[in-house]
């Protein structure tokens, strides 16, 4: 054997010497510590358990239906050939989103401004075309299903689209503008639809978690979740807002679409937002539920909402009104104007009275005078309580049916002042900050000019507006204001309560007496 070949040998025992000695050591479990090889482990980290929404979202979700709404209505938009889309002209979109943005309209050109995600209106030779889209759910098994009014208000045919894709037909029974709510009705007899409940109002706090499921942006099926931020909410849209504030993620489209609570009821209904972008800043409002429950009994029962009616136009009650009538508490609702012919009117009801009570509950403010009259079916009799002329005294009225547009009082400020009559002389009111002349018709005193660092100014009074009684007694002069003043005083009132006259109707003032 060769030297070179005794070498080659060698290093071969020697590496199979090693291995196998390393082989021993391993399985006697005392491989050396230079040998082995350290590694970090994953990160797994320890989390607080947050609640999932995932068991409720699975259990309501095929009871949460996308809407579609069809009208013949007329072409107010191109066919989009001419839209943009960052900056991209419709024919350089993907076929998908060209055919969405064609029936849906583009971002920003939906027609009412609330968040029901109305797209271009379009007409096609008397065809229906898609006009409006927003969210809805079943509260009963036979297909009843709750929206808003909003969305189906310009309808003429309507579509319930299941959270699987499933499409029926639908027919509108009933709607109510004053609420914002509307019931669809799907016909199919041999079909029973997954359905939720109403929640119980008195259960529900601020702070408690809400689950909001609906078609926002057109994306049916789409969940978001936030807190009840508040409750009462009015938001301007009419006598009977009593919205719940919520801070989920509500958007265009999510009209009509339900809030849940952590047991799958329905807590309040989307309706509005506010939003200066277009989009959802954590600010939407909801019908509660105990109002869309009462409603929408009434919708499916008659397909319409019959309210009481009381006719008078009515403002609340300040401290510093409350203190010129001499009232204990700033509660109830001044009477501005009884409305002609109306039920309260009839009645005797006056104004400068101040509604303090009905059939013995005592009312807090305007709204919720307006929400306990309308709670009431036209003709029922109803004990109303007033404050007058320092005293409480009673009246019953026969409420009237709510007419379907509210009748205002005109304040007939277009009326021939050509006449060559006299000028009136002015008159400073140095304790009031105002100066004052006869009206040219002879009713109250019209106010000519208002000290800028008076509680007249502070109040909201202006030049060409007219004073028509102080205390609820008329005036044609200053003199009067002065006398009646004077009485306030020395029956230990510090204010004295004026009616305003506007171009927007009549109003109530209390301004103090005690200066000068």
């Amino acid at each position: 054997m060769s030297t070179n070949t005794t070498k080659r040998s060698t290093k071969s025992l020697l590496k199979t010497g090693t291995i196998a000695g390393l082989a021993a050591l391993m399985m006697a479990g005392t491989v050396p510590a230079m040998l082995t090889h350290a590694y970090a482990e994953a990160v797994n980290v320890q989390a607080p358990q947050v609640p999932s929404f995932a068991d409720l979202v699975s259990a309501v979700s095929p009871a949460v239906v996308s809407i579609r709404v069809k009208s013949d209505v007329q072409q107010t938009s191109d066919d989009g050939s001419s839209f943009s889309f960052n900056g991209r002209d419709m024919d350089q979109l993907p076929d998908p989103l060209k055919r969405f943005f064609k029936e849906w309209g583009m971002p920003g050109q939906g027609g009412r401004g609330g968040p029901d995600g109305h797209g271009p209106h379009a007409e096609r030779h008397g065809k229906l075309r898609p006009v409006a889209q927003g969210s809805g759910f079943f509260i009963s098994e036979d297909g009843y299903v709750v929206t808003n009014n909003h969305v189906v208000s310009d309808g003429q045919a309507y579509t319930v689209v299941m959270n699987d894709g499933t499409e029926y037909d639908a027919k509108l029974v009933g709607k109510d503008q004053r609420t914002d709510l509307a019931v669809l009705k799907v016909n199919e007899p041999k079909k029973k639809f997954t359905y939720v409940n109403w929640a119980d109002d008195n259960k529900v706090r601020v702070g408690d978690w809400v689950v909001a499921v609906g078609n926002p942006f057109g994306l049916g099926g789409t969940v978001t979740s936030g807190i009840v931020s508040a409750f009462g909410r009015d938001i301007g849209s009419g006598p009977y807002d009593d919205y719940i504030q919520i801070d989920a993620p509500v958007n265009r489209g999510n009209s009509g679409g339900p809030d849940f609570n952590l047991n799958g009821q329905v807590v309040g209904i989307n309706t509005a937002i506010f939003s200066p972008s277009g989009g959802s800043v954590g600010i939407a409002f909801a019908i509660p539920a105990s109002t869309a429950k009462t409603v929408v009994a009434e919708l499916i029962k008659n397909g319409a909402v019959k309210r009481g009616w009381l006719g008078v136009e009515i403002q609340p009650v300040s401290k510093d009104i409350a203190e010129s009538l001499g009232l204990a508490d700033a509660k109830g609702a001044l009477v501005a104007q009884p409305q002609a012919g109306s039920p309260g009117e009839k009645a005797g009801i006056k104004q400068g009275d101040v509604i303090t009570a009905v059939n013995g509950d005592p009312i807090k403010d305007p709204r919720d005078l307006a929400k306990r009259i309308a709670a009431f079916a036209p003709g029922t009799k109803v004990d109303v309580t007033l404050w007058r002329a320092g005293a409480s005294t009673s009246l019953k009225v026969d409420l009237g049916d709510l007419p379907a547009a509210k009748e205002v009082a005109s304040t007939d400020g277009d009326q021939d002042q050509s006449e060559n009559v006299a000028p009136a002389k002015e008159k400073a009111l140095t304790s009031l900050g105002i100066t004052v002349k006869p009206s040219d018709d002879g009713k109250g005193l019209t106010i000519t000019d208002v000290d800028q660092n008076s509680d007249a100014a502070d109040k909201g009074l202006k030049a060409g507006q007219t004073i028509t009684s102080v205390n609820n007694q008329q005036v044609a002069k200053a003199a009067d204001v002065t006398r009646i003043i004077d009485e306030a005083k020395k029956s230990g009132r510090s204010k004295a309560l004026f009616q305003i006259q506007t171009d927007q109707g009549s109003r109530f003032v209390a301004l103090p007496v005690n200066q000068g």
